[in-house]
């Protein structure tokens, strides 16, 4: 069992970005911003007629996109009205999503930090974690303690929204290899189950010009009823778990693990 900080590496994030920031996760931006600010239940425009939308927000909402990396979804909000922060360990990254803020003039604040350590109590309208970024550590513990700063830097009434490799999902579409063409790049791609699934383990290789690049990843895997009792024990109410952005159960029929807390 592989139990370094594997995320920390910056070389691997950096070397893997166009893997990971393709044309087609570009593309999805819009749609994915749409529907964290649906899920968030945030009333703009002051209309009251439906029970679901909170009472109407005075000024911009306060957003943290927890885990930002370049910034997409970070802009896509900013461009939206909404005050952002986003926060990211990957120093590249956040060079990448300011200049890109600078260059639009947008006025987006991002932070470095370790999910870990950055709280700010009682700031935020709602939080967002989404591409997978979440379920890092070896130690479940360091999740939790990320849940308990998600909901200490969340208002009364603010929304916390995770995206992540539902557990079930994973066993459902398990596959030992496979290889495709993405960024420039053959990739080659290995995955075990790991202690029952509680880790789901990804090697990568990546070759392009007779060069080759590899890592290794290890990913907490939750299922919907563990991510939910998890949530729970930092404190969030009202859980809803979604299999996908258009708010679809999660059954299994899911393509993602969407949970929606509230504090």
């Amino acid at each position: 069992m592989i139990k370094t900080e594997w995320f920390k590496d910056a070389d691997f994030w950096e070397r893997f970005a166009p893997i990971m920031f393709d044309e087609s996760h570009w593309a999805e931006v819009p749609a994915v911003a749409d529907a964290v600010t649906r899920l968030s239940r945030f009333n703009l425009y002051g209309e009251t007629s439906s029970d679901k939308w909170r009472e109407p927000l005075k000024g911009a909402p306060r957003v943290l996109d927890l885990c930002c990396g370049p910034g997409r979804i970070s802009s896509e909000l900013s461009r939206m009205g909404y005050a952002v922060t986003g926060v990211d360990i990957t120093e590249s990254f956040l060079e990448t999503a300011i200049d890109d803020a600078e260059y639009e003039k947008l006025d987006i604040e991002y932070v470095k930090s370790d999910a870990r350590d950055f709280v700010r109590p009682q700031f935020f309208d709602a939080i967002f974690n989404l591409y997978i970024s979440f379920g890092y550590f070896y130690d479940q513990k360091d999740d939790l303690k990320v849940l308990r700063n998600v909901y200490e830097s969340l208002k009364n009434g603010g929304c916390f929204i995770v995206e992540t490799l539902g557990k079930e999902i994973a066993v459902r579409d398990f596959v030992e290899a496979e290889w495709f063409e993405r960024g420039g790049y053959t990739v080659l791609t290995e995955y075990e189950a790991l202690d029952s699934w509680t880790f789901l383990k990804n090697r990568w290789i990546l070759i392009k010009d007779e060069k080759r690049l590899e890592k290794i990843l290890v990913q907490r895997l939750y299922a919907a009823s563990e991510l939910r009792s998890i949530m729970q024990e930092a404190g969030f109410q009202n859980i809803e778990i979604f299999g996908d952005w258009d708010e679809s159960p999660y059954n299994q029929h899911a393509a993602k693990l969407i949970a929606v807390g509230r504090k």
